[in-house]
């Protein structure tokens, strides 16, 4: 029995171009129809419906290329069924049937994400889990939290800070992706300097393997014997099993919470003082960087200024001490401090999506990549990937800022717009795509998470490449395969920065500062937008369902 119930509902990515009813798939169906047999015996397992309406709405997630084809009436796939079971044994029972059928089951969630990670790419059941929502158990000696996967961040922290703790895990996509999402897509949260990622957060989780076997894995706070099958199924999408409930680990609230602001004169001066603030130790809640195009269109900058925002929580003794060696820092590199104020804006817009949804309708091409390097690689990286993205045709902006920060180097994440005629837009899209991952690795990026996530790398080869999910099948992927997701941070800030003569030749675009896109009336001179603060259960993981991604990123 749940201490904690919910009956949050998905938040649906954008608007169809005519009756959802009538909507039909992009891209070639892949799978075979289920037989009214099947789909008889689905339906005595659990909640089951073949509505067309339900078809579609899980035929895709937030992924930028699918809200496009919305307004068009189309969706990337759509899935013969939606099955939402209720309990870790419908899911059990379900899959077995499923792989002795050898039908496709995609799981999903919220469905926030934006890599098409819920998006059921071999047609088959759209595994619904947000009929699995609810805190089971808190253990407030320990600080560990039972959570069921179809859970919404919300509704868990809101839980959670009854019982004087709080998780600390806010995803861009925190209002719309859930707890499973977020474990399948190996999610990051705003806070994650403090907290962690939620690898970090993760104490044990219950999973169900294709065949139905439900497992259990981790539950001690160390091991010391054998490898993690907890941090397998972490980052897997969906692929290995279905994440039905989470144990995590959570912290007491913060006794206080601390705000600052720094301008430096280039964004290679900024990512410098985020090093060596990370390297003696201090891990303030929130050291988010932007360069100068971003600064400039959201923290009133001049364009050529990077403005720093750093917010810290927690006991008091260590948030002063984190914040002192942010302040001597940023002094020693010859920073100033900014408006404090800019943090509040940062925090009220932080999960507004209505930027992604107003430059889509406008016919733009946008959407992010995430790049993590090395410290000594940064700076080459970003001039590389923004000045490659910026030199396709009908590339508008590619802006980037520093969001996550670790011991040995960072997460920069790229923002990119474009407005090509109607005819070329997905190759646009692919093309700025190409560019900026063959950019990155020529930047030295080690790890670049150019393609976020398995739903993405296999939609960008459907649409590359024709009908290649039907030729993947004959290359002995199985037809059964639980087909994953992916949570990623949703588009947010959009305008740039390049080399000199690119400069001269952007045009800004608004921001989507995820968790709130902010639309401004910059992009190409046209008459902008104005913000619209969406709170539609809104701001859980771009993701992305379960965001199982951003954590479908689907994140489920």
């Amino acid at each position: 029995m749940s201490i904690h119930t919910f009956s949050t509902k998905a938040t649906e990515p954008i608007e169809f171009g005519g009756d959802p009813a009538l909507a039909t798939s992009h891209l070639p169906s892949p799978g075979r129809a289920l037989t009214a047999t099947e789909a008889k015996e689905l339906g005595a397992i659990c909640d089951t419906t073949a509505d067309a309406t339900e078809r579609v709405q899980h035929g895709r997630d937030w992924w930028p290329l699918s809200l496009r084809w919305s307004l068009r009436n189309e969706v990337p796939q759509i899935p013969a069924v939606v099955c939402r079971p209720k309990n870790t044994q419908e899911v059990s029972i379900l899959l077995a049937y499923c792989n002795d059928h050898k039908i496709p089951v995609t799981p999903s969630g919220g469905r926030s994400g934006v890599c098409g990670a819920a998006i059921p790419l071999f047609g088959g059941v759209a595994l619904d889990m947000t009929q699995m929502q609810g805190v089971e158990s808190i253990d407030e000696v320990s600080g560990i939290v039972e959570t069921l996967a179809g859970t919404f961040g919300p509704d868990l922290e809101e839980a959670v800070r009854t019982h004087g703790l709080t998780i600390g895990h806010y995803p861009q996509s925190f209002a719309i992706a859930t707890v499973g999402g977020w474990v399948a897509c190996r999610g990051a949260g705003q806070y994650s300097t403090r907290y962690g990622k939620i690898e970090d957060m993760v104490h044990a989780l219950e999973a169900v393997l294709a065949d139905g076997t439900i497992i259990r894995t981790g539950g001690a706070p160390a091991g010391a014997v054998g490898p993690d099958i907890s941090q397998l199924l972490l980052g897997s999408e969906g692929t290995l099993a279905v994440i039905t409930r989470v144990w995590l680990r959570a912290h007491p609230l913060p006794e206080v919470e601390r705000r600052a602001a720094f301008v430096f004169a280039s964004f290679s001066e900024g990512i410098e003082a985020c090093r060596r603030i990370i390297r003696a130790g201090a891990t303030p809640a929130v050291l988010r960087l932007y360069d100068g195009a971003e600064s400039k269109r959201s923290h009133g900058g001049d364009g050529t200024q990077c403005t720093l925002l750093v917010l810290d929580e927690g006991t008091e003794s260590i948030v002063d001490g984190t914040m002192a060696v942010v302040f001597d820092t940023c002094k020693e590199m010859g920073a100033a401090e900014g408006d404090v104020a800019l943090i509040e804006a940062w925090m009220h817009h932080r999960n507004d999506t209505s930027g992604l949804q107003a430059l889509t309708r406008k016919g733009f091409v946008v959407d992010t990549m995430e790049v993590a390097a090395n410290w000594g690689h940064l700076d080459s990286v970003v001039e590389a990937v923004e000045s490659a993205m910026l030199a396709v045709p009908h590339a508008r902006s590619a802006t980037c800022h520093l969001s996550h920060s670790y011991i040995e180097g960072a997460c920069v994440y790229f923002t990119f717009a474009a407005t090509p005629e109607e005819a070329d837009f997905e190759s646009t899209y692919l093309a700025m795509w190409k560019a900026g991952q063959e950019a990155g690795r020529r930047g030295g990026a080690e790890n670049q998470e150019v393609i976020q996530g398995l739903g993405l790398a296999t939609l960008i080869r459907a649409i590359a490449g024709g009908n290649q999910i039907g030729r993947a099948n004959e290359q002995e992927i199985p037809t059964h395969a639980i087909q994953g997701q992916r949570q990623a941070e949703m588009p947010f800030a959009i305008a740039g920065k390049c080399g000199e003569n690119a400069k001269q030749q952007q045009r800004n675009a608004p921001e989507h500062d995820l968790g709130g896109a902010i639309a401004r009336d910059e992009i190409a001179g046209e008459e902008g937008w104005h913000k619209h603060p969406h709170h539609m259960h809104e701001d859980h993981p771009m993701r992305f369902g379960m965001r199982q991604a951003a954590g479908n990123n689907g994140q489920w």
